[in-house]
């Protein structure tokens, strides 16, 4: 199994996510999210191999929702990357392992 990733509130979002000095990859998902599962553990796999270069965090929608609301996040699993206080790059829906790693590559490089 790979590393747990942490979550991130709305309360936390700028500071953690807006002002890190590194990407950070958001995992919008919730409980009752079936691909949202799927996707769970191949993140935490990947921030395994590239914690390093990449933070790796998740925010439940139905908990938080003024973040996805900002973001207009309309469905998941959607997984959004932020360089520099920016969205660099939104993934949605559930995709394989190798599909993000080609999809994540400007990143964990």
């Amino acid at each position: 199994m790979g590393e747990k990733m942490n979550a991130v509130t709305d309360a936390e979002f700028d500071a953690t996510v807006l002002k890190s000095d590194k990407p950070v990859l958001v995992d919008f998902w919730a409980e009752w999210c079936g691909p949202c599962r799927q996707v769970s553990p191949i993140l935490e796999e990947l921030a395994q191999d590239h914690s390093d270069k990449i933070t790796f965090l998740k925010m439940n929608v139905d908990e938080n929702p003024v973040t996805p609301s900002n973001y207009r996040v309309t469905g998941i699993p959607t997984i959004n990357v932020y360089v520099n206080g920016e969205l660099a790059k939104s993934i949605v829906g559930a995709k394989p392992k190798a599909a993000l790693l080609k999809e994540l590559a400007d990143f964990t490089a």
